[in-house]
């Protein structure tokens, strides 16, 4: 699945970044490895942007890039609280 996907209150776990070595790595320095927990706080209006939570970080990415990250999604009794 990939973050696109993910419904706004959603929580999920990174899996892998399926992109270009440059944007790879500059994903990972905001926060998005393999593992990571995050949260869906809302999708931009007419196909915009996604703000995502990792941990305390609120991150603002295009949806190309979202969509090159891959995650599986929590179900709520797994999510962090």
């Amino acid at each position: 699945m990939r973050l696109t996907d993910l419904a706004p209150g959603q929580h999920a776990q990174v899996a892998a970044v399926h992109s270009t070595e440059h944007l790879a790595h500059r994903l990972a320095a905001l926060g998005f490895r393999a593992g990571k927990l995050l949260q869906i706080m809302r999708h931009g209006a007419l196909s915009g942007p996604l703000h995502v939570r990792l941990g305390t970080t609120d991150v603002i990415l295009r949806r190309s890039e979202a969509a090159q990250i891959e995650v599986l999604p929590l179900a709520d009794e797994a999510a962090p609280a």
